[in-house]
């Protein structure tokens, strides 16, 4: 019995998944284990739904399809994902050069029941073929806590930090810690995110200015003054001339 995850922001195309997947029950035994009309409320609700399989439309409000299963990529015991979309060209290149799997709207019994069995036993798609795929920044960072996913908009990050096997989030109100790699990161995030140490990223909209440490017989050093967090971050002497340069052009 395959436990399926609908998300879909069309009621009408949701039902249709819901009919079709009783159709091809005697021949693929499923069961509906949950539905969503938007990424944000996916990602509420798939870690309690146990689901094997997300039925997944590309083109939703706030979140599209393929940045949610990026985040669903990250959690534990991931569902595979089959994309449902529209006919949509780009979309479906990018879906075959990164081997992902698709239905094409009006979905079909046959393909649905073959696209079930293949995804049930392949299990979830790799991040790398996902990020291939959407070809553009994620909005969120998705933290796992306490059994749940907990969403940081990209715009709201101060800085990125990594410590150990894992990067610290910080924001203006609190830290995350993600396990993701900060070199991937700087790729992901070029544009609103300058390396200022080996070890962190800083967003260039955060940055109010510098300070001068150091001096006399100690050698000079700069930090980044931060916009609302009064913890400095030290610039490496290797970085300054590059950060430097970037944040006077802003």
């Amino acid at each position: 019995m395959i436990r399926v995850f609908i998300a879909d922001d069309e009621a009408p195309a949701r039902e249709r998944l819901r009919e079709l997947l009783q159709d091809i029950g005697p021949e693929v035994p499923n069961i509906v284990a949950g539905e969503a009309k938007n990424g944000i409320e996916a990602l509420e609700r798939l870690p309690a739904s146990a689901a094997q399989v997300l039925l997944l439309d590309i083109r939703m409000p706030g979140m599209d399809g393929l940045e949610l299963a990026r985040h669903v990529a990250g959690m534990e015991n991931a569902p595979a994902v089959v994309f449902v979309t529209a006919h949509d060209k780009h979309a479906i290149e990018a879906f075959e050069l990164s081997a992902l799997d698709y239905l094409l709207k009006p979905v079909r019994a046959e393909r649905l029941a073959a696209a079930l069995k293949k995804a049930a036993a392949g299990g979830a798609p790799p991040r790398e073929s996902l990020e291939r795929a959407a070809g553009a920044p994620r909005e969120y960072l998705s933290v796992a806590e306490r059994h749940r996913i907990v969403l940081v908009p990209v715009k709201d990050i101060v800085f990125l930090r990594a410590e150990q096997k894992y990067v610290t989030v910080r924001t203006r109100e609190r830290e995350h810690l993600i396990e993701e790699s900060l070199v991937a990161l700087e790729r992901e995030f070029s544009g609103p995110f300058v390396r200022i140490h080996r070890n962190c990223l800083v967003a260039r909209a955060a940055i109010r200015g510098f300070e001068r440490t150091g001096g006399g017989d100690e050698e000079a050093h700069w930090q980044v003054v931060l916009d609302g967090i009064a913890e400095r971050l030290p610039v490496s002497r290797r970085q300054w001339p590059a950060v430097r340069e970037l944040v006077a052009d802003k």
